[in-house]
């Protein structure tokens, strides 16, 4: 028996009980805000876990885990590691120990990847899709090489929110529910009147250390019955992006800076790292993959019901968490004589040319007091971390490594679609 098969036999086993004990959950959503509670769930007299799948030795469920992760490696075929996620707590504990973060395998898998730093080695190809009839801008997972395509792993999801005094980006893990009031929405960008700052705010605190203004007001979220009151939810300013002003109205392209106060610039370092965000109880279990589904084009079947597998985050190191935050600035253009234009090398990635084209790298700063280094700057610090291009009508690709997450990505490539006469 191969393990595809085993995967399908797992999961037609498994459907009917997933759909009843789904069904329970809705109806204890419904109650209230403490029926629909983690832990009252897991009071539910779970039948999964007597089945023979749930029993099966841990050397042998090791092996077959392992053994799918591997050859499972690209979507849509990796929904089947989703789907041992979803099978029972045994099996979600050995997912949890055998599928890496982004980081390590460069690959996204569960939800919790979104916030994850991308690989140290290459990077992950995005493409994000305008619609500005609805003013929503999508993130998918490029699943080929071609720049123009229409199908993709869905990621992530913003709408554009004008105001009287700023212009607001809500961030959803839903292709549709793109609202702060969802059970879905994970973060925003606000904008000044100019256009020229914005904030990327969290609804996750960052790791314990790190040196963040206090959070926002409280917000609708807190008044809504689809979030536990055991969830530590708000409004965290993670990163701050700059524009310069060009008041004298010269040539040239846009300059923008980012302060990442979630990442320590030690990072980058030899042997630097990211810490992760504390672990927080999960939400309730239907609100965990279901969010993260295909395009309309794809197959919807790697919506599943598990934990938000919150717990694959790192643990929290304070003493990295009191360095001084990154900072990225965009890599300078150079002028071409023959075109006439500004030019960067985007290795193909890129084929028109915009001012929202651009490319982030580390703005090396020495810390005050630090001796000077006798050898050159690390080649982290030079490598692209974030490119962000054009590529046909509402149409951009998008490139991401580490230390940055999709999230954060994300929302700073949302900065460059505002308008920004002051800056041009």
């Amino acid at each position: 028996m191969s393990f595809r098969s085993i995967v399908r036999d797992v999961r037609d086993g498994f459907g009917s009980l997933s759909r009843r004990s789904f069904d329970v959950r809705l109806l204890g959503h419904s109650r209230g805000k403490s029926s629909g509670s983690f832990h009252e769930l897991h009071d539910q007299p779970l039948i999964i876990q007597n089945s023979r799948w749930a029993n099966l030795p841990p050397e042998l469920l090791y092996d077959i885990i392992k053994r799918l992760e591997e050859s499972e490696s690209t979507w849509p075929s990796r929904k089947h590691v989703v789907a041992c996620a979803a099978v029972c707590r045994s099996w979600r504990v050995m997912c949890k120990e055998i599928v890496r973060g982004p980081e390590f395998c460069a690959k996204l898998t569960f939800p919790v990847s979104l916030k994850q730093p991308g690989p140290r080695d290459g990077s992950i190809q995005c493409f994000i899709k305008r619609d500005k009839s609805n003013l929503t801008y999508h993130l998918f997972l490029c699943l080929s090489p071609a720049l123009l395509v229409e199908n993709g792993k869905f990621l992530l999801s913003a709408k554009r929110n004008r105001r009287t005094t700023c212009t607001e980006y809500v961030i959803s893990m839903d292709a549709d529910n793109i609202s702060r009031s969802s059970s879905t929405y994970i973060g925003k960008l606000r904008s000044n009147f100019l256009g020229t700052k914005f904030i990327i705010y969290d609804t996750q605190p960052p790791y314990t250390g790190a040196h963040i203004p206090p959070p926002g007001r409280a917000s609708k979220r807190f008044n809504s019955k689809k979030v536990s009151p055991k969830v530590p939810t708000g409004s965290y300013n993670i990163a701050h992006i700059s524009y310069e002003l060009n008041v004298l109205g010269t040539r040239g392209p846009r300059r923008m800076h980012c302060t990442m106060h979630s990442i320590p610039a030690s990072s980058l370092d030899a042997g630097g790292s990211v810490p992760g965000q504390p672990e927080l109880l999960p939400r309730s279990l239907e609100d965990s993959f279901r969010s993260i589904s295909f395009s309309n084009s794809m197959d919807h079947s790697v919506e599943f019901s598990s934990s938000r597998f919150s717990e694959f985050c790192g643990p929290c190191d304070d003493e990295e968490g009191k360095a001084r935050p990154l900072v990225l600035k965009n890599k300078a253009p150079r002028w071409h004589e023959q075109l006439q234009c500004w030019c960067l090398n985007f290795r193909g990635r890129v084929t028109v040319a915009s001012v929202k084209n651009f490319q982030l790298i580390a703005a090396t700063q020495p810390a005050a007091g630090a001796p000077t280094p006798s050898q050159p700057a690390p080649p982290e610090h030079d490598k692209i971390i974030l490119q962000f291009g054009k590529v046909g009508k509402d149409m951009f690709t998008m490139d991401y490594r580490y230390p940055l997450s999709a999230f954060q990505a994300f929302a700073i490539c949302l900065s460059s679609f505002d308008t920004k006469l002051a800056c041009e």
